[in-house]
């Protein structure tokens, strides 16, 4: 097993591996694009990833059957004899489409977030032991999942995940902190644009494959194919375009899909009462509380949002900063009223951490 900050500097060979995250990056946003899951919140840390993930199968209810077989095959081509053979055909579509029992398999597990995870390990693993020359995992184990069970909890998780290089003293503030969901939001607020990581969700015609196949040379196939990966729909975006938005609309029934039409991310909802502004105001106050004896004045407005949300202004520095104490043995998330409903629903009787934390909500 290995023992490496496999995306940072590794203490023992002294390689810097640091790329690797925006390979991490990149393969959320390729299937963001593709699963009915919303990436609400991520921060790519050395050796570790912490994302919050929001799973739509009412979004994938909406596709067609064509739609959910396209998807597929963009994530899972199937054994092919060459890598350069893995772009999926109208007749591959339209085959695995009128298989309704695979189909409706299918269709549950694009909004599973167990197979979110592990789209996003395997292929991430395999250029890393092409790279180190070994076999194995590249990750640890398996993912450790902790349920959201209300608004406050997922607004104090949030800004947990996206303080963690700052907590971990590898960034002095948000901006300066890239590979979290923080750093796209600022850089696309000051109107930076990336190349789209999204998969082109337009199957190729099949006379059209074949006649490539004939008579285009395998190395420049594979050529065509690398550069596709980098950009295959060749679009230009916000860099934050394939996140959730943040803010949910007013205008908006919470029944509503809002499905996503550009093809970058399953839903155009958000999921948070708050606005950007303010979420960025209270990220940078709180990024610079690490230290007790430093601390400022949390600013009135500020204030007000959380006792609406019902957090304890006064306790905010100490849940966001102190999150492991609170949360770090629990499997859920959440103010200690909500905590216990959701307990009672599962047919328990209290889950870890929800009597620390009662001194931190309203």
């Amino acid at each position: 097993m290995r023992r490496a900050f496999l995306a940072g500097v590794d203490r023992e060979s002294g390689k810097d591996y640091s790329f690797r995250k925006e390979w991490i990056r990149r393969r959320m946003e390729a299937l963001a694009s593709v699963f009915g899951i919303d990436v609400l919140s991520y921060a790519v840390m050395s050796n570790h990833l912490h994302v919050i993930l929001r799973n739509r199968p009412d979004v994938v209810a909406s596709w067609s059957d064509g739609e959910v077989a396209i998807r597929w095959l963009r994530v899972f081509p199937g054994r092919r004899m060459e890598e350069h053979l893995a772009e999926p055909t109208e007749h591959e579509v339209k085959k695995l489409a009128g298989n309704a029992e695979r189909i409706a398999e299918i269709r549950q597990r694009m909004s599973d977030i167990s197979w979110f995870m592990r789209s996003l390990a395997e292929p991430i693993s395999r250029m890393a032991n092409k790279q180190d020359e070994c076999t194995g995992r590249f990750w640890e184990g398996r993912f450790k999942a902790q349920r959201i069970v209300d608004e406050a909890g997922l607004l104090a998780c949030s800004m947990y995940v996206d303080l963690n290089p700052v907590r971990a003293a590898m960034a002095s503030d948000p901006e300066k902190a890239p590979h979290t969901s923080a750093f796209d939001r600022i850089q696309a607020g000051h109107g930076k644009q990336i190349d789209s990581a999204a998969f082109d969700l337009k199957a190729v015609p099949t006379e059209e494959a074949a006649k490539q196949i004939r008579e285009t040379p395998v190395d420049e196939l594979r050529e065509k194919l690398k550069a596709k990966k980098r950009n295959p729909t060749g679009k230009r975006i916000r860099r934050d375009a394939w996140l959730a938005p943040l803010t949910l609309s007013p205008e908006k029934l919470s029944t509503d899909a809002e499905l996503n039409r550009d093809g970058l991310r399953a839903s155009d909802k958000g999921f948070l009462h708050v606005s950007i502004r303010d979420y960025l105001r209270l990220l940078r106050w709180t990024a610079k509380q690490g230290i007790a004896e430093a601390s400022e004045k949390l600013p009135k407005s500020l204030a007000t949002t959380l006792s609406q949300i019902g957090i304890d202004a006064s306790m905010w520095r100490d849940l966001v900063w102190e999150w492991q104490r609170y949360f770090g043995k629990s499997i859920c998330v959440g103010s200690p009223a909500a905590m216990r409903q959701d307990a009672e629903r599962c047919g328990k009787h209290h889950y870890s951490g929800q009597a620390a934390a009662s001194a931190c909500f309203t």
